[in-house]
């Protein structure tokens, strides 16, 4: 075992420091989090390599923190090997489709990582208990998502599945914070407002999906969310123990001096814009301006018209 998975492996045994509310410390979840991105880009190294396809499907309720684990995987890892999926609501095209085909372009080819932020079970979850899919697509789908899972792991991609679990006080709490935060306030929409009235029915869509997509080539893995810190801990560190990754052997690279004195910037066409880091007056809206105007080039001259020469 290398010293950097052992080290991801021992990052749960430190003592805890808690809030109030008993949600772990951001100083002592970034300590904790530390050595497993330590882990993940090691991991990512190995994907690389070996020319692995991993699929992560990220699951579960309203504002459980799907968005928060895949940019705490995502931030760590080169974008050039892992890429973030989150679709839209399907077009009146891809309404036209097979249910699983807007899916595809965007599983994973050799060296590459995928995060999906919800994925095909929305119509587990969503479609169903919100009635935009018909009873008969609902089945449907229960039954298609299994073989098309064993397709895609019988093709070598490796797929894990996790669904976020928070209580509805939980949720309740987080719902309040997206409706005043004006950052936030992107990720509260309408169909939420209807969905906080079927707590309990998305809890029985789910145990129906399970019942029937909860199978040995693809598992799912339950994680609890009511403490989002906690629960991205728990998520990174199990997905990476479920991976056969070890640290790349290759030798750090290392960086010589420079033969000659380090150079400063020079510009001609361009320069760079005048430094506003430390500005505290209100950003304003661009005024209607044709670019010519806001370009930091010269006007250009006209030309005279060339007249041709006679033969």
């Amino acid at each position: 075992m290398t010293k950097t998975k052992a080290a991801a492996e021992r990052s749960d045994s430190t003592t805890e420091a808690v809030n109030g509310d008993g949600k772990l410390k951001k100083k002592d979840y970034l300590e904790r989090l530390a050595p497993l991105q330590l882990a993940l880009s090691e991991a990512e190294r190995w994907v690389a390599a070996t020319g692995q396809r991993l699929l992560v499907l990220v699951e579960g309720r309203d504002t459980a923190g799907k968005g928060g684990v895949i940019a705490d995987i995502a931030g760590t890892l080169n974008p050039r090997h892992c890429r973030v999926v989150a679709l839209d609501k399907p077009s009146d095209r891809e309404r036209g489709q097979w249910y699983f085909q807007r899916y595809v372009p965007h599983l994973p080819a050799a060296g590459e990582i995928v995060l999906m932020d919800r994925s095909w079970y929305n119509r587990a979850g969503v479609e169903h208990v919100m009635g935009f899919c018909t009873d008969a697509q609902y089945r449907s789908f229960l039954a298609e998502a299994p073989v098309f899972e064993k397709l895609l792991v019988d093709d070598g991609i490796l797929l894990a599945k996790y669904w976020l679990c928070v209580d509805q006080a939980k949720q309740e709490e987080r719902f309040a914070e997206r409706a005043e935060d004006p950052l936030k306030r992107y990720k509260l929409s309408p169909i939420d407002l209807k969905a906080r009235e079927k707590y309990a029915e998305y809890t029985k869509a789910r145990e129906a999906m399970l019942a029937a997509t909860h199978t040995a080539h693809a598992p799912w893995t339950l994680v609890d969310f009511n403490d989002q810190r906690r629960g991205r801990l728990t998520l990174i560190r199990h997905w990476l123990g479920g991976l056969p990754w070890h640290a790349p052997k290759d030798a750090p690279l290392k960086l010589p001096p420079l033969k000659r004195m380090p150079l400063q910037e020079r510009y001609g066409v361009c320069k760079p814009i005048a430094d506003e880091s430390d500005s505290e007056a209100a950003v304003k809206p661009a005024s209607k301006r044709p670019l010519a105007q806001t370009s930091s080039l010269p006007p250009a001259k006209a030309k005279k018209p060339v007249r041709p020469r006679a033969r």
